[in-house]
């Protein structure tokens, strides 16, 4: 039986990295051309291609502005999700800001939307050994599960220590927490479930990886970002050489790698492949 993988898509644009904060505040997002949409509607034309549903955790702040975009990916049978929002990591948040965020974002979602949004995605993954209490209160708000710790050591994110495939918190045990796909080599995890890693690593690596996630018994969870397959963005000046190397590595060759992780694994939404399968932890 081939393993059904879940996709998923930050819907985010551009300038709304978490790199570009000191560059780009959020005041000035506006004045910035916007590329979300239509880089938004190419992957869905992907999507459509190569007839497989995917989950997009999308902004409010994405949602207002483009409600049309919303509707569209919820006609084309995919699952709606909250990236909060505007991108703010929840390490920058107290808990009264954090409740206020994610109740603003899932209701400009479920309004524009028209449907129940049950998942969640901190900005840059930024749940972890020090804000857990986040998970009680996406219980509280009435996600059904999260996506939000990535167990990896990084400079900018990561919990090694949280379990690597999904699990139910033991301060929200009615939430699921799905941590993004890592595959465990020489005592330690390493991110293999997409983002920059999908761009820097050559495709067979990332291929090897989740067919051994799979042939453990696991579904992989992996992500990207729609400013990925759009080469031709603004850059802005004044970048760092991390953030630039980040940021625009491959971007060119990332369509075609898409393609060909479209068509060499099975895929559907995060909801259709771990909530019905569950088991308590």
């Amino acid at each position: 039986m081939t393993p059904v993988n879940a996709l998923s898509v930050d819907v985010e644009d551009y300038f709304q990295v978490s790199a570009f904060e000191p560059h780009i505040p959020r005041r000035d997002w506006d004045r910035w051309p916007h590329r979300v949409q239509a880089n938004t509607e190419r992957v869905l034309a992907l999507f459509d291609e190569a007839g497989v549903k995917a989950t997009f955790f999308t902004l409010g702040w994405v949602a207002e502005r483009y409600p049309g975009l919303i509707r569209a990916i919820v006609a084309a049978g995919h699952e709606l999700a909250c990236h909060g929002y505007e991108h703010r990591r929840v390490s920058d948040q107290t808990p009264e800001a954090f409740r206020a965020d994610v109740r603003r974002a899932k209701g400009v979602l479920e309004d524009v939307g028209g449907v129940a949004v049950l998942g969640y995605r901190a900005a840059s993954y930024s749940i972890g050994r020090d804000n857990l209490w986040a998970l009680e209160i996406l219980q509280e708000t009435g996600f059904r599960y999260s996506s939000s710790i990535y167990p990896v050591s990084h400079d900018l994110y990561g919990m090694p220590e949280a379990p690597r495939f999904a699990f139910r918190p033991a301060n929200a045990p009615a939430l699921l927490e799905i941590p993004v796909t890592t595959v465990r080599l020489a005592g330690r995890n390493w991110p293999c479930g997409g983002g920059g890693f999908f761009r820097l690593y050559p495709y067979a690596l990332t291929r090897w990886a989740l067919r051994r996630i799979n042939a453990e018994g696991q579904a992989v969870i992996f992500y990207f970002h729609p400013w990925e397959i759009d080469p031709d963005q603004p850059r802005p000046p004044g970048l760092g050489w991390k953030t630039r190397l980040r940021h625009y590595l491959n971007l060119g060759r990332m369509e075609s790698r898409l393609r060909r992780l479209l068509r060499d694994f099975a895929w559907d939404t995060v909801a259709n492949v771990f909530l019905p399968r569950v088991h308590e932890h």
